[in-house]
């Protein structure tokens, strides 16, 4: 089991979540497609894209979902029908991160 980011993080990217990761299993996906893809622009430039969460790191303690403020992670068997893309999108992006893009990715309270 792991906690997953969905569509409403796109264009919000709300570090609330992070804050609260003791592990800092979240990355930083910046890809406009996927606000394209949604209608909504980012109200900054740093916020393209959304967070994702790395499933093999992520130790589904809970701590990130009610820190939220735009109920965008979900536990993987509770995400809802119409965002379950979403879960293969978080394992597909992280797996796919060499170590380098890990480490330039990776978004932390720190």
């Amino acid at each position: 089991m792991t906690y997953v980011v969905t569509e409403p993080c796109i264009g919000t990217k709300d570090r609330s979540c992070v804050e609260v990761c003791p592990v800092d299993c979240f990355y930083n996906h910046a890809d406009p497609q996927l606000n394209d893809k949604v209608g909504k622009p980012a109200p900054k430039e740093g916020d393209v894209g959304m967070l994702v969460i790395h499933p093999d790191e992520c130790i589904h303690c809970g701590a990130c979902e009610p820190e939220c403020p735009v109920e965008a992670i979900f536990e993987d068997d509770d995400v809802p029908e119409q965002m379950t893309d979403f879960t293969a999108l978080n394992a597909k992006i992280t797996e796919g991160f060499s170590d380098e893009e890990l480490d330039k990715n990776r978004v932390t309270a720190k």
